[in-house]
């Protein structure tokens, strides 16, 4: 294939849909300045309490929310407008992030004001990320869905390797209230690319209806359908106890190689460059999600936090962190479009919702637990035990996934079945 002809296929969804170029150009920038706003965030918590455990109940209360209203917020995707939820909730974000500036810019800001915010954009976040996740479809299709997933994934990170490193320099240079400042800005990116669209070039998809019990039954649905089940479970073990190594990142950057907000932002960019690589290799590749590459990625996320920890150097801990940010990007983005794939339309919102509770929910549980373990034994050691554990994970789905395979092989084929829980969704 020609140069023009890959780039062409790795853009396929951007090409085809105006509506998804227009929602992936907003989201680039507004992503930039919603990973300053991370990097700027972590480091303000750092520097008020000098404390990882801090950073770790911070991270709580920011994703908290996802586990106490996330699943209503599928329900109302489910049922609502999309866009126009979107719109809403990004608006939102913007004043917490205008409320961000003010504060520190007029050195008011304490502990309890950050936490009370983190709570807000917390409750923000559990209706913006199922309507989001769940608005892919209506712009692609499901042919394209792989793809545009894996570009929505690679223009998040492609910020992340952007928006930390600008964060670095901000604070360095003029200070962080201009970190939160830029960010509430770059939200008017995403809402006009949201207004500008054409409602009539979306891919229709059914909505439920506004009876009540519709929660319930998309839990049954997901528990009894193994297609979603499986994988959600593997994203839970992983979200909740691997992946909160980001919480430990300032810690990684100060304690382990006495270095300041520019190295930091620097190290977080340089598992930002992973990240972006593996985004844009799998919309490439736009191959179909499954367990086996699951199991693969885990165990690929295990062996390069191993390396992190055993890193010498800053220098050598950034070429480290490169590896992870593949690898757990890849991860992520096979889960998320089994997830899409397998999941009924007029259910997507609220299998999209359980996502997000275990991708953001399961902070509250495993960020305090990082953060206290990565002070308490040091973020090295941390690093090494959550690789250890994203290692045996992807180990087990592998045998399990073959021991399965095995079993279809030697069973005779039964009839077909509707899909189960499919009549405990109704439809409009």
């Amino acid at each position: 294939m020609s140069p023009i002809g890959a780039l062409k296929q790795t853009f396929s969804s951007a090409r085809s849909s105006r509506n998804f170029r227009l929602f992936l150009m907003g989201q680039f920038v507004s992503a930039i300045g919603t990973w300053m706003t991370f990097t700027a965030t972590g480091w303000l918590v750092w520097q008020l309490t000098r404390s990882g455990s801090a950073l770790g109940i911070n991270a709580a209360l920011q994703f908290g929310p996802m586990l106490v209203i996330g699943a209503f917020g599928g329900v109302l995707a489910d049922r609502f407008d999309k866009r126009r939820i979107l719109i809403v909730t990004q608006s939102l974000f913007a004043v917490v992030s205008v409320g961000l500036a003010l504060l520190v810019a007029s050195h008011s800001i304490e502990l309890w004001m950050v936490y009370t915010l983190s709570v807000v954009y917390g409750c923000i976040t559990a209706i913006d990320n199922p309507s989001r996740q769940s608005f892919y479809v209506e712009m692609v299709g499901e042919e394209s869905l792989t793809n545009a997933v894996s570009l929505n994934s690679a223009a998040f990170t492609g910020a992340r390797v952007i928006g930390p490193a600008i964060a670095g320099l901000v604070i360095a240079g003029v200070g962080m209230a201009w970190c939160f400042g830029l960010d509430a800005v770059s939200f008017l990116f995403v809402l006009g690319a949201l207004i500008a669209m054409h409602p009539a070039e979306f891919h229709a998809q059914p909505r439920s209806t506004r009876e009540k019990g519709h929660l319930v039954a998309g839990l049954k649905y997901v528990w009894r359908t193994d297609e979603l089940r499986r994988p959600l479970i593997v994203l839970a073990i992983m979200f909740t106890f691997v992946f909160e190594w980001q919480v430990l990142m300032p810690l990684l950057a100060e304690v382990s190689f006495n270095a300041g907000p520019r190295e930091f932002g620097l190290l977080s960019a340089a598992a930002g460059v992973g990240s972006l690589v593996g985004a844009v290799t799998t919309a490439h590749a736009n191959r179909h999600p499954g367990m086996r590459r699951l199991g693969i990625f885990s165990l690929l996320v295990g062996g390069s936090m191993v390396l992190v920890a055993l890193a010498p150097t800053l220098g050598i801990a950034m070429l480290t962190m490169v590896p992870l940010g593949y690898a757990a990007m890849v991860f992520m983005i096979n889960g998320n479009t089994m997830l899409q794939l397998n999941a009924m339309p007029q259910a997507r919102g609220r299998v999209m919702a359980l996502y997000g509770i275990v991708f953001l929910g399961s902070t509250p549980i495993g960020a305090p637990i990082a953060g206290w373990l990565g002070q308490m034994l040091g973020p090295r050691v941390e690093f090494a035990l959550m690789g250890a554990l994203a290692a045996a994970i992807g180990a087990v789905v592998l045998v399990m996934r073959k021991r399965r395979s095995t079993v279809e092989i030697l069973e005779p084929e039964a009839e077909e079945e509707p899909a189960p829980g499919a009549a405990a969704i109704p439809a409009r």
